[in-house]
């Protein structure tokens, strides 16, 4: 115990320094989550669901939060998809009015600062922020607790948004001293509502930053939320992450994740259907070279009847690089007549490469269809020969290969402009990685 609270002492000071003021209710949460931190401590190895990331690189360095800073406006051209429509910067955890675009938009919708919103939205805010991601996980309860503002997204009962909604999330840090930001995301669609969102994380190469976001998705009854998060951070940062969804009935939630950054990423993406009918997806592809870890744990808690589920993850990995998957599927008593299907599959392009994978069913209900499977392995020797028999150098015949294999994801994609930036970025980067492990 006096190990684990020398660990903590540089954060406890930090904590000392968290947001204060506001609402009472919201310094109340921030205050209980600040608490609970302090109790959970973070996790080791020795937790089960941390068995294989150790985030004692994290824990031990001394992160300082990020100050407010200003941007050119041309920095952010070289990311994925910085040209959207409609488009909120958030930089070092605070909103940029500055960068942001957000004009346009139908009557009620809000899509902004969510320190405004606070104000000016308690009723919805106060309903939801924090009611999803609850404090009992370390990093969340440490977001909880330093959280002051991130993005808001509102959209009312029966209003469909034409064009798709980007928050741009930017970390900076001026010298030698790593910071830090708690980045929070409120998404409310109303019910028969209908939205894209794209959730960009980035920083500038090099940069060595701690990312620790949490994003809440409530959907309402009948709506459809068509979500994407791209993590391109610098491969010196650490980005830990939770979402949390809520789906009522009838409504369809779809989310994409695509890892491209990052020394040690994780995510945590937590789906609950709680209406009969409600309808979840979750996809994703990640690239980890080098001695990177990417660590994915998702759940789909199937509360209510009728209720589908598809998720199809996917990893590229090469160096030492290093990747988890813990994919789980509940479904509750009541929750007949549910069809929950789970693939994760890996594809290893060095021998020192390692994934570790653990689908998980949790079922309860007696009349249901469930499958999961995983397949890890290299490049099939036999479709290499076969492509290079018609002509193609080894060199075309594997990025053939590795394209048709990430290709299927990024095909998912229903936003065009988007879906054709990931490309360019997805391969660019794995020209690189090849080119640097002497293979290209």
């Amino acid at each position: 115990m006096v190990q684990v609270m020398e660990r903590l002492q540089p954060w406890l000071a930090a904590l000392e320094e968290r947001p204060r003021g506001a609402s009472r209710w919201l310094q109340d949460l921030r205050d209980h989550a600040a608490s609970r931190f302090v109790e959970l401590g973070f996790p080791t190895t020795r937790d089960e669901e941390w068995r294989f990331t150790n985030v004692a690189p994290i824990a031990s360095t001394e992160f300082h939060l990020a100050a407010a800073s200003t941007l050119d406006p041309a920095a952010l051209n070289g990311f994925v998809y910085a040209d959207a429509p409609h488009r909120i910067v958030v930089v070092n955890g605070r909103y940029a009015a500055e960068l942001s675009r957000a004009s346009g938009l139908p009557a009620g919708c809000r899509f902004g600062s969510l320190a405004v919103a606070v104000t000016e939205q308690a009723d919805i805010v106060g309903r939801y922020l924090g009611q999803l991601a609850d404090a009992n996980r370390a990093f969340t309860a440490l977001n909880t607790a330093f959280t002051a503002d991130g993005a808001y997204v509102y959209v009312p009962d029966g209003v469909v948004l034409e064009r798709p909604l980007q928050i741009l999330f930017v970390s900076t840090s001026d010298g030698p001293v790593a910071s830090m930001s708690h980045p929070r995301t409120l998404i409310v669609a109303g019910d028969r509502s209908q939205l894209q969102i794209v959730e960009t994380y980035v920083s500038a190469p090099g940069q060595k930053h701690f990312t620790n976001a949490v994003t809440e998705v409530v959907a309402g009854e009948g709506a459809v939320i068509d979500h994407y998060k791209v993590e391109e951070e610098s491969v010196e940062g650490f980005h830990m992450a939770a979402m949390h969804i809520h789906a009522a009935r009838s409504s369809n939630v779809s989310t994409h994740a695509f890892t491209l950054g990052g020394k040690i990423v994780r995510n945590d993406i937590m789906a609950v259907l709680d209406g009969e009918g409600a309808e979840c997806t979750l996809n994703g592809l990640y690239l980890a070279d080098g001695d990177r870890l990417v660590d994915t744990h998702t759940t789909i808690d199937h509360a209510k009847p009728h209720c589908p589920s598809h998720e199809v993850y996917k990893g590229i990995l090469g160096g030492r690089a290093k990747a988890i998957f813990n994919g789980k599927i509940i479904v509750r008593i009541d929750a007949q007549k549910t069809d929950a299907k789970q693939t994760n599959r890996a594809l290893l392009l060095s021998d020192n490469a390692t994934i570790n994978t653990k689908p998980q069913l949790e079922i309860f209900a007696d009349d249901v269809k469930c499958t999961h499977g995983a397949a890890i392995g290299q490049l099939d020797d036999d479709a290499l020969f076969y492509l290079r028999a018609r002509g193609l150098t080894f060199a075309e015949a594997r990025d053939m290969l590795i394209h048709a294999f990430a290709g299927e994801i990024i095909e998912r994609v229903r936003i065009e402009p988007l879906k054709q930036a990931l490309e360019r970025e997805l391969y660019a980067q794995l020209a690189r990685d090849l080119a640097e492990a002497g293979t290209a």
